[in-house]
């Protein structure tokens, strides 16, 4: 009996889709595509860490892209964005269905492994639309609006755009605490970065950090959010639908000072 191989790599897209190259490329049959972070268990396989390849991925990218509609391509980067685990195996049987067919335009929720994609991506979908609305900058003393975020999915890269053409007049770091990586706008473009400053332990900005009048704005803000809300009308159950009690913690109107 054959040992299965299970590719091992660093979590990226990038790392991902050298996994796919790699497998063509030495024609592994049935293989198992782990990230480095999850442990083995299993009994009688051979790893192999795939050392992730910029231009083996851009490759396989390229392929896909002409095989695939647009659409069809938000939907598997919002799959792998979900970080559900299994899901690198779902989308290498997409990409084999999809290479192996003539006409792959056409999207065939029949197919299970598409099906679950498409779920998924809606999945993703909600919460990369959900951290649009919910979060809350809060200005430090040197002049850059801050906020840390940990949202169910890896959603900061598709939030990109959203949040660079709303506040292309300012300086802004969105920090994923649960990922340990931020997305920061210096006015010019978006980089990814690190910071030692955020932790698990540590996840806001202390308030001896604040600009000067960052604590005056936020006062102003429940003030206003607390008279515009309408006692007589309120509907709790319709609140926590749209609102959700995770998000919370995002909201100035529902922390205090």
């Amino acid at each position: 009996m054959n040992p299965q191989v299970i590719l091992v790599y660093d979590g990226s897209f990038d790392g991902f889709l050298t996994c796919i190259f790699t497998i063509y490329e030495q024609k592994i049959i049935n293989p198992i595509i782990k990230k480095e972070s999850e442990t083995n268990n299993q009994l009688f396989t051979i790893s192999e860490t795939i050392i992730t390849d910029e231009a083996k991925s851009k490759r396989v990218w390229k392929g896909l892209k002409a095989k695939i509609s647009s659409f069809q391509q938000q939907l598997f980067f919002k799959t792998f964005l979900s970080e559900i685990k299994g899901v690198e195996n779902t989308l290498l049987s997409f990409v084999i269905n999809i290479f192996s067919r003539q006409d792959s335009k056409h999207i065939d929720y029949s197919n299970k492994n598409i099906l679950k994609i498409s779920q998924v991506a809606k999945m993703v979908g909600r919460e990369k639309h959900r951290m649009e609305a919910f979060v809350r900058f809060k200005q430090t003393k040197d002049e850059i609006y801050v906020a840390t975020v940990e949202p169910d999915f890896n959603v900061l890269p598709l939030i990109i755009s959203h949040f660079k053409d709303r506040y292309a007049d300012q300086k802004w770091l969105i920090y994923d605490i649960k990922r340990s990586y931020g997305i920061y706008y210096n006015l010019l473009k978006v980089d990814i970065v690190t910071l030692d400053f955020f932790s698990k332990l540590n996840t806001s900005i202390k308030k001896d950090n604040y600009a000067d009048q960052e604590l005056d704005f936020q006062h102003l803000w429940r003030t206003y959010f607390e008279n515009v809300n309408i006692k007589s009308r309120k509907n709790s159950k319709l609140h926590m639908q749209h609102l959700p009690r995770r998000y919370w913690k995002y909201l100035i109107e529902k922390n205090d000072i």
